[in-house]
């Protein structure tokens, strides 16, 4: 198999805080679409669950989640340690 280099592209992302999101569900309605609520911290003190349109779907936001603005606009939630791992800051 090939192996390939993403193209250092700088991208906007900040750690979620309440406004980033694009919505929110109720808990029910998160289970029901499939959330695993065993594993899910919710970043806001709420019983509303926020959540990110992605080009994939609905991704719900958790506790510590960055909020990526990608190259083309698209907006996705990535795992803090996730992150941290995979992003530096750019400066230019």
């Amino acid at each position: 198999m090939a192996k390939y280099i993403k193209n250092p592209m700088p991208v906007d992302a900040n750690e979620y805080k309440y406004g980033l999101e694009d919505g929110f569900d109720d808990v029910e309605a998160a289970i029901n679409a499939g959330l695993d609520i065993k594993n899910y911290v919710n970043p806001i003190d709420s019983n509303k669950i926020p959540f990110i349109q992605t080009l994939e779907g609905k991704h719900y936001i958790n506790k510590g989640d960055y909020i990526v603005t990608g190259v083309e606009g698209e907006r996705y939630p990535c795992k803090k340690e996730i992150f941290l791992k995979t992003y530096t800051m750019y400066r230019h």
